[in-house]
């Protein structure tokens, strides 16, 4: 769980549990409330007093390691011991990875080693507590892997989970030219995606999202009514391309396809602006295929509507923007024509920088005739103000672009600062046309991959890069294997054996016929444990106890050894008098062993089992 918070809250909380480790004495109230008002306050600077189920783990972990400093007896022990098992409980809410599993398992085990020797009235050598807890892990994990495959998965969730507070890796219904830098310095993978048919060139990589139309002189918003108008026919492309893509959860309800997709992903639709949707939040891993055109021609003109919509700009707001784009209008109205001289000028006297100034109230003037430097979105959103001002329709269009090869898995790879900011303009004939003018100013920004560097690596580079490429590789296929397993994939384990998948009792039968099993190796294992648990002269007795019984000779469960040697010996002296002195015998040395306590050197205890296992009724 510590590995998923921010830095700053993992160092406070670090050194909270070891002052609460160190520190043996009770803290006054007073000062235990500050603590606590401390705490608390800072786990919601760290999420920007955002509350969710990222925040609401860290407040549970906050608390945890508060909790040493009132721990005085073996029941405060026990109760922290039971509530640390909600930590990782917790950190599954935010990564369900390898590694995540992998350490979660060890504080489970060793929180069973401590309950296992607060549960014993004298020291516990560590191994017999490791003993202890491994024997519990290994009885609980066949219902679990029952309850994992077998338990009937639904195609749609119960209950859903609360967003995180701050967001995941997903591109929002908005952008804001000086927003954004959080995404741009984020490192965590968003898209694994695997080309099925031929491979696209790195600069026609472009993974769409969120299209934004409406303008309000700041801020570029998705036009809601897109979700619901029927998306314009596009001729037939013949070289169309196949793909797969992993996405992580985004907490949003895009799905990211390649650029420009001709049919929606399985449950997902397409919108009038060609962004793939679902209907609830993406909040674990989805798996999905599409196929896309890279060079999409459309079939229909542009409807009045839309052409309203991409043309509108607020009012009185970037009058030289304005200006310079109806004067460049009259040398030249070819839309084309107008973008690349845009792209040209901003290609030659522009910087592309995530350290960029504040933008005023004319935003698009002041990009380009002040500052005339920033990133993706001050050069997508000042080109659309400009291309709308010359009379060409325009949108922007937010994803993901660049990305790093996977030798290993053979797949790319994009991270969450792969994302990016485009414009798309309608020329007529073609139907939208993408232009990108912060890959005119800074290509290597923006397409910039591993394969482009691969040349220049060192040895000890390389050998970093193939261990990461492995390691993502390894987490691609548990999220492929364990993450991906849904209610599809287990009704196509269990077709072939003859089910009817879509009828809930058989389901439900299934499972509790793997779940009767579960519990029946369970029981074996807890009394194969009891059996090692026993002393050898104790089995070595059973064995002389069954031994007995098949002569019909019943010891009965009151009865003390050396009564039930009496009464052998009275039934059998007159017939086999060996054998019932022999009983006699076997049974004194053991109630000398097993109630009377006297010392057995090891030679005597060998012996005794010995003669237990050994002895047959003549």
């Amino acid at each position: 769980m510590l590995l998923q918070i921010p830095g700053m809250l993992m160092a406070v909380l670090i050194l909270t549990m070891g002052l609460g480790f160190f520190y043996q004495k009770q803290l006054p109230g007073l000062l235990r409330f500050l603590l606590v008002a401390l705490l608390g306050a800072t786990v919601l600077t760290s999420y920007n007093f955002g509350i969710g189920r990222d925040a609401a783990s860290a407040g549970l972990l906050a608390m945890l390691s508060l909790k040493p400093f009132e721990t005085h007896s073996s029941r405060d022990a026990k109760s922290l011991l039971g509530f640390s098992l909600f930590a990782p409980f917790a950190a599954f809410l935010q990564d369900q990875g390898p590694l995540t599993l992998g350490l979660s398992v060890v504080a489970y085990v060793l929180c069973l080693m401590a309950f296992a020797a607060l549960a014993q009235t004298t020291a516990m050598p560590w191994r017999s507590a490791i003993k202890s807890a491994t024997s519990a892990t290994l009885m609980a994990l066949p219902l679990a892997l029952v309850g994992f495959w077998l338990f009937p998965r639904l195609s749609t969730p119960l209950w859903g989970l609360p967003q995180n507070a701050l967001r995941g890796g997903g591109l929002g219904d908005r952008m804001d030219p000086n927003e954004w830098l959080d995404k741009l310095t984020d490192d965590r993978i968003v898209i694994r995606a695997r080309f099925l048919s031929r491979t696209p060139s790195r600069n026609q990589m472009y993974w769409r999202g969120p299209v934004l139309t409406h303008f309000d002189g700041v801020v570029w918003i998705r036009d809601q009514g897109a979700k619901v108008r029927r998306r314009p026919l596009l001729q037939n492309d013949p070289a169309a391309i196949t793909y797969e893509v992993m996405l992580e959860p985004t907490s949003t309800t895009d799905l990211i396809v390649l650029d420009l997709p001709t049919t929606a992903p399985e449950n997902s639709k397409l919108t009038y602006e060609f962004a793939a949707l679902v209907h609830d939040p993406i909040n674990s891993i989805q798996r999905y295929q599409g196929t896309s055109s890279l060079n999409p021609t459309f079939a229909e003109p542009l409807d009045d509507l839309t052409r309203l919509m991409t043309l509108r700009l607020p009012d009185e707001l970037n009058p030289r923007t304005r200006q310079l784009a109806q004067k460049w209008r009259q040398e030249n109205p070819d839309p084309v024509a107008l973008a690349n001289r845009f792209e040209a000028w901003i290609q030659k006297d522009f910087k592309y920088t995530i350290d960029a100034p504040l933008l005023g109230r004319d935003s698009a003037d002041d990009f380009l005739f002040n500052t005339k430097r920033g990133f993706c979105q001050h050069f997508s959103s000042s080109f659309a103000v400009f291309m709308r001002s010359a009379g060409v329709p325009t949108r922007v269009v937010t994803g993901f672009v660049g990305g790093r090869y996977n030798k290993v898995g053979d797949y790319w790879m994009l991270y969450a600062k792969d994302a990016h900011a485009w414009d798309e303009i309608w020329v007529e004939g073609r139907g939208w046309v993408r232009f990108d003018p912060t890959a005119a100013v800074a290509p290597e920004n923006i397409l910039d991959t591993l394969e482009d560097t691969g040349n220049d690596e060192s040895f000890t580079e390389s050998m970093l890069s193939s261990t990461f490429e492995t390691s993502d590789w390894i987490r691609r296929s548990w999220n492929e294997l364990i993450l991906g397993y849904n209610s599809t994939r287990q009704k196509s384990l269990l077709r072939p054996l003859g089910f009817d998948t879509e009828d809930a009792k058989q389901l439900a039968f299934i499972f509790m016929i793997g779940a009767a099993v579960a519990l029946s190796l369970t029981l074996m294992l807890l009394l194969r444990q009891r059996r090692e648990n026993l002393h050898e002269v104790e089995r070595a007795w059973r064995i002389f106890i069954r031994q007995m019984h098949r002569h019909k000779l019943e010891k009965f469960s009151h009865e003390p050894a050396s009564m039930f040697a009496d009464r052998i010996t009275e039934l059998y002296q007159s017939k086999t008098g060996a054998s019932a002195e022999r009983i006699r015998q076997l049974c004194a040395r053991y109630t000398q062993w097993r109630y009377e306590n006297r010392e057995f050197d090891p030679v005597e205890i060998k012996q005794l089992v010995l003669d237990l296992r050994q002895f047959r009724l003549s």
